[in-house]
This record gives structure tokens, C-alpha cells and sequence, in this order.
């Protein structure tokens, strides 16, 4: 690996950005704030994320991405030159870049990714499945035979994938992940309490209290800060943590229900290696609590968390290039890109 390779975990978000020899150099938000009047950047990353739910009409907060792909192309490269800046300020050597995709990207959004990394600055771009980079990054050998069982939940979607000496047996991609239980959270507020909070609330009520599973802690309180929608004026509000329970794992269920559909078309060889090594958990989403009993409740094989979750992914991706020609197509789908 070249000192110039940089991996990209691009999430919906949270960017985190690996350079070789130096580890996670980046972790910012994937948000840009934009001048509403003349249309020009203001702030990006963590800058930006702390005017979120700031009102003014001058500001316009963007995300740029959305369920794990590009939703706004030129906001997007504009974001990755200022992360590009600040891990790799030289301007005469460009970076080869890996990025993480969904699984189920299409063509279209893959080319969107590619188009966007090298109008960044990168000179050479790679693609790389989700859960492959988490199975790197989570210390797993994906050279071996028997079957490795991989969750990844980010912010914008939540990927399953079973691996077997080089490949993908099969897989599944969700367009639901950690900003849905904030959206449940948010509901949920609106319509038991008539009270609105943003969605930097909810996250914090996520992680601070946030559980899915009825015996993982007593009961906890939580005083909330939101704006009541009758009287428009500011309400503090006091919940607590198992009335979250039931809309939480109201979403959870749906990754439930893809994580059986995989096993069940998983070959039972494969699956008896997954009732022995587990269900690999990665991804800021999975850390939700309890959510790894909740899982292994209900899919009988035991669920856990690498770790380190959050960056499971960001570390597989900048590892890959150690990989390069080494693995099958299908279990890694690379895209060699070079800017001219």
C-alpha cells in the first residue's frame, strides 16, 4: 500500500477517511452549509453539523447523500475536496481512493461515486462492497473457507452478506438504517407528546437511552428539549427509555426479516460455520441497544459487535488495496477509474 492511499467510508452520516500507515484520519459529518443567497459553501463537516436546526433563512443545510448514495453530486465533490485538504494538503500527488458502496448500488450511482471522487482530486478509484470492508476491517480472514455472516448498519442503509473463500454466497441491502430510529424517535415525540425536536436530538436520545431490548437496563428518564406544535413556543418534555422500545423495534424488525431471508438461501454447510463463529455486527447502527440480543433472540445464532464498529468499514476499505487481483469478482466489486 502506497502512503497515498486513502479509503473512504462515504456514509450518509458520517465520513471516516483511512490513509496508509496513519489509520482513521477524518471523522466528520456528511453535511454542508450553504450560502441560501448566493448558493456558495460556508461550512462543511462538523462546522456545518452544529447549525443544524439553527433557523435561518440565509443558511441552508445539505445532505448530500442519501441511503447511501450520492443525492447531490456537485455539494458532494465540494465536500470531499475540503476532507481531501485536510488528510492530504499536497497538491501535486493525488490519492489513489477506495470507496465503500452499498451492495445494492446501481451502475448509475456507482459512476456518480467514481465522477465525484476523481472531480475531487483522486487520480485512481476503487469500489468496494460495504460488508467486505467491514469482514476486513473486523480482522475476519475472507481468504478461508467456511462461512463469515456480516451486519453493517450505517446511517443511510443496513447491508447482510455471507462470505465463503473469496466471495459473496449471497446478500441483501436495506435502504433503512441509523437515521430511520432517529425518524422513529422524531415520530414518535411528535405524535405522543405534540412536540418537534430535530434530528441531532433524536441521535442523542438514541444513543444515550435508546434500547430495544426490555431487560437490558431499568427504567431511565430523559428530559427533551423540542418546540410544541400548538403553541409554537419552546417545551420540555420527559420520556423514557422503554417507551422508545416498542417504535425502535417496530425498524429493527425489518432488518430481522432480511437477515433470515439471507440465512435461509445460505447453503446449511455454511450456515452450521455461522452458528459457530456468529453474526458480526458493524456500523454506528448496531450499537443501538440491545440490539445484538434482540437479533440473536430471533435468529438463534449469537450476534456481536466488532470491535470497533463505528470504523469497522473506513479501516476494511483503506486494507483493500492489499487485496487488489487477489479476490473473485462478485466478492469484491472493484472499479478501476483513473483521472486524465
Amino acid at each position: 500500500m502506497f502512503s497515498n492511499d486513502i479509503g473512504i467510508d462515504l456514509g450518509t452520516a458520517t465520513t471516516l477517511i483511512y490513509v496508509a500507515g496513519k489509520g482513521i484520519v477524518l471523522k466528520e459529518p456528511s453535511i454542508v452549509a450553504m450560502d441560501a443567497r448566493a448558493n456558495k459553501v460556508m461550512a462543511v463537516g462538523q462546522s456545518a453539523y452544529e447549525m443544524l436546526g439553527e433557523p435561518s433563512d440565509l443558511i441552508r443545510v445539505v445532505r448530500p447523500l442519501e441511503e447511501g448514495v450520492i443525492s447531490a453530486y456537485e455539494v458532494t465533490a465540494e465536500l470531499l475536496k475540503y476532507f481531501f485538504k485536510k488528510v492530504s494538503p499536497s497538491k501535486f500527488f493525488k490519492p489513489r481512493v477506495c470507496v465503500c458502496v452499498p451492495s445494492a448500488i446501481t451502475e448509475v450511482e456507482s459512476r456518480a461515486v467514481i465522477d465525484t471522487m476523481i472531480s475531487a482530486g483522486a487520480r485512481n478509484v476503487f469500489l468496494i462492497e460495504e460488508p467486505v470492508a467491514a469482514a476486513i476491517g473486523a480482522g475476519i480472514d475472507i481468504t478461508v473457507p467456511g462461512g463469515v455472516a456480516i451486519l453493517d448498519i450505517g446511517g443511510g442503509t443496513s447491508d447482510i452478506a455471507v462470505l465463503s473463500l473469496n466471495g459473496i454466497v449471497c446478500k441483501t441491502s436495506l435502504k433503512m438504517a441509523g437515521n430511520t430510529f432517529n425518524q422513529a424517535i422524531i415520530k414518535y415525540i411528535r405524535s405522543t407528546y405534540n412536540v418537534l425536536i430535530g434530528d441531532n436530538t433524536a441521535d442523542r436520545i438514541k444513543r444515550d437511552i435508546a434500547t430495544v431490548w426490555p431487560e437490558d437496563s431499568s427504567p431511565e428518564e430523559y428530559e427533551v428539549k423540542g418546540r410544541n406544535l400548538v403553541t409554537g413556543l419552546p417545551q420540555r418534555i420527559t420520556i423514557t427509555n422503554q417507551e422508545l422500545m416498542e417504535p425502535l423495534a417496530a425498524e429493527v424488525e425489518h432488518i430481522i426479516l432480511a437477515l433470515q431471508s439471507v440465512l435461509e438461501r445460505t447453503p446449511p454447510e455454511l450456515v452450521a460455520d455461522i452458528e459457530q463463529s456468529g453474526l458480526i455486527m458493524t456500523g454506528g447502527g448496531s450499537m443501538l441497544g440491545g440490539m445484538d440480543k434482540l437479533i440473536s433472540s430471533r435468529i438463534r445464532i449469537q450476534a456481536r459487535l466488532a470491535e470497533n464498529p463505528v470504523e469497522a468499514v473506513a479501516i476494511g476499505t483503506g486494507l483493500s488495496f492489499d487485496y487488489l487481483g487477489k479476490l473473485y469478482d462478485g466478492f469484491v466489486t472493484y472499479t478501476n477509474y483513473s483521472s486524465k
